[in-house]
C-alpha cells in the first residue's frame, strides 16, 4: 500500500509539471496554426523510445535525442526548400512512425503509444521536474516575440527578432516536452495533451495572458485528474489524461468569450 502511495504521488507530480508545461507550449502551437504539426510531431520520438529500450537507457533521453534530429530536419528542410512545415513534418512523422513500431519490441509497444507512468524511475522524475521548469523559463523569455513572428514576419524582423531562430527554438521546446510526456501519455496521444488544454483556454480567456497561464492550468488540471480517475479504476492514464482534457474542453464551450 505504501508503495503504491509512493507511486501515485510521483505520478501526480510529474502530471502536474508535464501538464502545465505542455499547455504553455501549445498556447503558441494553436496560435501558430501547428496542432496538426504538434500531433505529428510527437510521433517522431518512437524511434528514439526504441533504441532507449534496446540500449537500455533513459526512455525520456533516447525520445528527446530522436526528436532533436527531427526537429533539425524540419527546420532545415524548411529554410532550404520552402516547403510548408506541415508537408514536411507528415513525411518525417510517416518515415518515424515506420521505423519506430519496426523497432520497438512487442511487449513495450502498448507502453510506448499509450504511456504508462506507474513505471516512472526517479532518474525519469528529476529529468520531468527540471525540464518542465526550464521548458517553461525559456518559453517565457521568447513568448511575446514568437507571438509578434506570428502576427507578422516582416514585423518582427523590423523590431531585429530572429524569426527563423526562434522558430527553431519552438520546435526545440516541443521536442522537449513530447519527450518529457511519453511516460503520461505516450507518442500516440501527447499531441493531444499539447492541443487540447490551449484550445480550451482560448474559449475562456480574454487576453492573452490569461490564455498563455489558463493553457497551462488546464494542460496542469487535465494531467491530474485524468492520473487520479485512472489510478481509481486501475486502468492505463494516458488515455484518461485525454478524455478528461478533451471534457474540460467541451465544458468550456458553455462559457466561451
Amino acid at each position: 500500500m505504501e508503495n503504491t502511495t509512493v507511486n501515485l504521488f510521483s505520478s501526480l507530480i510529474v502530471g502536474l509539471f508535464v501538464g502545465g508545461a505542455a499547455g504553455y507550449v501549445g498556447s503558441l502551437m494553436v496560435l501558430k496554426r501547428m496542432s496538426l504539426v504538434g500531433d505529428a510531431l510527437s510521433h517522431v520520438a518512437l524511434p528514439g523510445i526504441a533504441l532507449g529500450i534496446l540500449l537500455h537507457a533513459s526512455p525520456i533521453l533516447s525520445a528527446f535525442t530522436a526528436l532533436l534530429v527531427g526537429v533539425w530536419l524540419i527546420w532545415f528542410f524548411e529554410n532550404k526548400t520552402k516547403l510548408p512545415t506541415e508537408a514536411l513534418v507528415g513525411i518525417i512523422f510517416t518515415a518515424s512512425l515506420a521505423i519506430g513500431v519496426l523497432l520497438v519490441p512487442d511487449e513495450h509497444l502498448l507502453a510506448s503509444l499509450f504511456g504508462d507512468i506507474s513505471r516512472v524511475s526517479g532518474l525519469d522524475m528529476a529529468l520531468t521536474l527540471l525540464g518542465s521548469i526550464v521548458i517553461f523559463l525559456i518559453l517565457r523569455r521568447f513568448y511575446r516575440h514568437i507571438i509578434l513572428g506570428v502576427v507578422s514576419k516582416d514585423l518582427a524582423k523590423s523590431h531585429g527578432i530572429n524569426v527563423e531562430r526562434e522558430q527553431l527554438v519552438y520546435l526545440l521546446l516541443v521536442a522537449a516536452i513530447v519527450a518529457l510526456g511519453i511516460k503520461v501519455v505516450g507518442t500516440l496521444l501527447m499531441g493531444a495533451l499539447v492541443i487540447v488544454p490551449a484550445a480550451a483556454a482560448r474559449n475562456i480567456s480574454v487576453n492573452l495572458t490569461h490564455y498563455s497561464y489558463g493553457s497551462m492550468l488546464m494542460g496542469a488540471l487535465s494531467a491530474v485528474l485524468g492520473i487520479l480517475f485512472a489510478s481509481y479504476l486501475a486502468i492505463s492514464p494516458g488515455p484518461i489524461v485525454v478524455l478528461v482534457s478533451i471534457g474540460i474542453f467541451l465544458l468550456t464551450l458553455f462559457f466561451r468569450r
